[in-house]
């Protein structure tokens, strides 16, 4: 089988840099999906209270029989639940409906800069870690602005920051920022919902090496030294999305990539997102 490989996060807890993502995948298809990726050798398994399919998620970690050591859980903080009491009692409903005894990653979901204090949310995450119950806590979508913020008026640097990036979007201010304060990036949308996979230049790289434009993209991903984990409920793109360590890209081939970067978003701009759910 193959052996994806671990990052270090910045308090020593380690993390598989390919992972199984399940955002807007039905209830109904998560645990069948998420089982069929546990098969084909992903240990990662990235949900959010938002996506509606933790309970799915859960089912399928038990029912898959792997011991819970081997396995990295990671899930994030929905947007209605940022006053400190609600951040806590948030966390609980999570673990509750995953049904297991701790997560290894939790993460403020959206910083939300117009509709609360962050800070005070950053707060009840520390109080989660300090409990035991969740090893590493992060954050998604924080820009540099609200990263200083944190690490200004708090204890507890963040260990993950979880952002868009990819080719059309290579977001490296925010990459820059995370390495230099020891935060590892995690790219969500990391084909840009399947936009790049056309794009002229990632189809000729894909050609030369003998792999598909996915698999040329979340190659890149890798060896820029992000965290991804990529999403799908068919048994054979889960296959492929998985392949992706038999091969290199050069450096021309990374630069090409890099160098398709157009800032052009597929979700919404942190700075100015501030949906809260009824």
């Amino acid at each position: 089988m193959t052996v994806v490989p671990n990052l270090t996060l910045n308090n020593g807890v380690e993390i598989p840099q390919l992972g199984f993502g399940v955002f807007q995948i039905e209830p109904e298809k998560t645990k069948d999906a998420t089982l069929a990726a546990l098969e084909v050798g992903y240990r990662h398994i990235d949900t959010a209270e938002m996506y509606g399919n933790e309970k799915q998620v859960g089912e399928a970690v038990r029912a898959s029989g792997i011991d819970r050591g081997e396995l990295f859980v990671t899930s994030k903080l929905n947007n209605s639940f940022h006053a400190y009491d609600d951040a806590l009692g948030a966390f609980d409903q999570t673990l509750a409906d995953l049904d297991i005894e701790y997560l290894d990653l939790f993460l403020v979901h959206w910083p939300l800069p117009g509709v609360g204090d962050f800070v005070e949310t950053w707060k009840a995450m520390e109080t989660m870690y300090a409990s035991g119950r969740v090893r590493a806590i992060g954050v998604s979508n924080f820009q540099p602005t609200h990263l200083r913020r944190i690490h200004g008026e708090t204890s507890v640097t963040p260990a993950v920051n979880q952002i868009e990036v990819h080719p059309y979007l290579a977001n490296d201010e925010v990459r820059a920022f995370d390495a230099e304060h020891g935060i590892a990036t995690e790219a969500w949308s990391p084909i840009a919902q399947g936009k790049v996979l056309d794009d002229p230049t990632i189809v000729r790289i894909a050609e030369n090496v003998g792999k598909t434009p996915a698999q040329v993209t979340l190659r890149w991903h890798l060896q820029r030294g992000d965290i991804v984990f990529p999403k799908s409920v068919t048994r054979s793109r889960v296959e492929e999305n998985f392949d992706l360590f038999d091969f290199e890209l050069s450096g021309t081939d990374m630069t090409d990539i890099t160098a398709l970067d157009r800032g052009e978003r597929t979700g919404p701009d942190p700075d100015t997102f501030n949906y809260v759910p009824e």
